[in-house]
């Protein structure tokens, strides 16, 4: 069976061909009308009659949509015919479409590049060999081998080696992350110049570089709101074109003034201009490193009038600084600051970065780690020399019923890490984020240019460091120490007096996005592919949010303009039809010319620009 995509390409380079070849054997040849004819006829089988049959089974699903007006066409100029006239609709069908299938693959390179980065093969070991398998044989529990400078196939745990890996590609941070046994890699990531085993976690199709091309995907087969007003323009722009058509054949008593106004009104811009527009500002959106899942969000994310942010790594950089550390009994603070950040060099915890800076500072030297263990949620493990290690929160030490501290008050919260020497607790490490220098002015400006008329902090975290926040950048309407639900409950009540957009980290924000009106995840914090999130933003700068808000509403404007434009030119030419100044042929021209200008302004959405923020 021929591809849908092949399909409609070839039946254009056929509609053309015959085109040509008929035109110049009946005026250049001067052949007589039933030789010169027949490639006409050819097209119309080939191209007309699948186009005929589709207008049927739509007709008896009850669906009435624009391309009605295309079957009525080339059924009225083959029953008058005008054959030349029919082919004419075939090609400005089947061209429009195939102009629409180039735009998609265009819109889509961001998913190709995708998918040429993604390792064919993989290196499993096998006894005393290695033996190379494809992605789909790697089974959760398999030995790999990463060889340098090669891209690891699949989530994994490093068994043995050691050295690096650049995870710049997803996260969107330009780290070289240290790998030794324990440490956690992701699929899609550049190994280094050391060869690495790894353990498979995961399925390939499960891996995080698996999940955001699913992301693409997603995007592209998404359906959104804005296509379907799409549809919605074309159920009264069919019934008016045909009261057109009808009103030109009763006032002329020729059934060619009927012909000229269909042909003219067949509605290409409706059909091709707005998905044009939404794979352009896809393409634009993937360019700048923000992964649109749902296309809906690109015209609803113009509409929202209440901004919600998280606090931590959406208006703070998401690496606190160290604080105040306090050591408890006979530990000393280099001690202590020493195995805590020899450890931390392998985690990716937003506090690893702070542990590591005051090392860095204070001048300790760093001694090997033998084995590392990072449980989401549960903290981090590992042995340095002679030393067990544990950097842990107090919520973890109660989920798992072990004493608090007493060194350690109930008022005491926030941003804080457990440190454990060899089962005792040695010191409490403290933490404070700064805000991103961009915040205050990012906050100011969202109001006058994109008509904000509500702000709102919403996190867990306490009072203290929430209004310290909120002071800083400029918000004065804060909500603090609130759970997932509780969240969750506040965006829904805002939701329900105005579109909302939530910007948070994705993961434990996921049910909050799903309540807004628009979920954005932002930074390297976030899960990439949440379900919650619309669209996730891998570089962690306020922007991107910026960028995101500025291609939605060049989307819909365009895309608008695409549509309702192209329709205003076909209703003037309708008219001239009815008038007798425009024949079929001549109306097949002029919508042809419609149909391009629509299109090709709709690509506009996807052309690069310069700059997309303004603050």
């Amino acid at each position: 069976m021929i591809p849908q995509r092949s399909f409609d390409t070839y039946i254009a380079m056929l509609a053309l061909a015959g085109i040509i070849v008929h035109l110049i054997l009946r005026f250049a040849a001067g052949l007589p009308p039933a030789l010169s004819l027949l490639p006409l006829y050819a097209v119309l089988i080939l191209g007309g009659i699948p186009v005929i049959i589709g207008l049927v089974r739509r007709l008896v699903a009850l669906e009435f949509g624009s391309d009605l007006l295309a079957g009525i066409s080339i059924a009225t100029a083959v029953l008058l015919g005008e054959y030349l006239v029919a082919c004419i609709v075939v090609l400005m069908l089947s061209g429009g479409t195939a102009l629409e299938q180039y735009a998609t693959r265009r819109a889509s390179s961001i998913l190709g590049a995708l998918s040429r980065r993604m390792p064919s093969v993989a290196h499993r070991r096998e006894a005393s060999s290695i033996v190379d398998i494809t992605l789909n044989e790697i089974r959760v529990g398999d030995v790999l081998v990463v060889f340098p400078h090669e891209l690891c196939p699949v989530d994994g745990v490093v068994s043995e080696g050691h050295g690096w890996m650049d995870e710049s590609y997803l996260s969107g941070e330009p780290y070289q992350m240290p790998k030794v046994s324990g440490a956690q890699v992701l699929s899609g990531s550049i190994n280094g110049d050391a060869a690495l085993t790894i353990r498979a976690t995961k399925l390939p199709v499960d891996s995080r570089y698996s999940r955001i091309m699913r992301v693409m995907q997603e995007a592209e087969a998404n359906r959104p709101r804005l296509q379907r007003l799409g549809d919605r323009l074309g159920a009264w722009y069919t019934p008016l074109a045909l009261i057109i058509a009808a009103v030109g054949w009763i006032l002329s008593g020729s059934a060619d003034r009927f012909l000229a106004v269909v042909v003219i009104a067949t509605p290409c811009p409706l059909l091709i201009g707005i998905p044009v527009a939404i794979l352009g500002a896809i393409s634009l959106a993937a360019r700048r490193g923000i992964i649109v899942k749902n296309p809906a969000m690109l015209e609803r994310i113009a509409t929202c009038r209440t901004v919600i942010l998280d606090k931590t790594g959406t208006l703070t950089y998401g690496k606190p600084s160290l604080s105040e550390m306090s050591c408890a009994g006979s530990f000393k603070r280099d001690d202590v600051l020493r195995l805590a950040a020899c450890l931390e060099q392998y985690s990716k915890h937003p506090l690893a970065v702070a542990v590591l800076n005051a090392a860095k500072e204070a001048r300790l030297r760093l001694e090997t780690v033998t084995s590392i263990s990072e449980v989401p949620g549960e903290g981090l493990r590992g042995t340095v020399g002679d030393a067990a290690v544990e950097i842990t929160s107090r919520q973890t030490i109660t989920r798992h019923g072990r004493e608090i501290p007493t060194e350690l008050t109930p008022t005491q919260a926030g941003l804080e890490s457990l440190v454990f020497i060899n089962g005792a607790f040695a010191a409490l490490l403290r933490f404070r984020d700064e805000p991103r220098h961009e915040s205050r002015s990012f906050i100011s400006h969202l109001s006058p240019r994109h008509g904000v008329t509500k702000i709102v902090l919403l996190s867990g975290d306490r009072e203290a460091e929430v209004s310290y926040l909120a002071g800083r950048v400029g918000i004065s309407e804060t909500y603090f120490g609130k759970s997932p639900e509780d969240k969750v409950a506040i965006v829904a009540g805002y939701t329900r007096r105005a579109p909302t957009l939530f910007i948070g980290d994705g993961v434990n924000d996921a049910p909050a996005m799903q309540a807004a009106t628009v979920g954005l995840a932002f930074g390297q914090a976030n899960e990439i592919t949440s379900e919650a999130a619309d669209a996730a933003i891998l570089e962690p700068s306020l922007g991107k949010i910026d960028e995101v808000l500025h291609v939605g509403a060049r989307m819909r404007t365009i895309a608008l303009q695409s549509a309702i434009g192209g329709i205003a030119l076909s209703v003037v030419g309708m008219l001239a039809a009815v008038a007798g100044f425009l024949p079929p042929i001549a109306g097949a021209i002029a919508q042809e010319l419609i149909d391009v200008v629509a299109v090709l302004n709709a690509l506009r959405v996807s052309f690069p620009l310069r700059s997309l923020t303004d603050f």
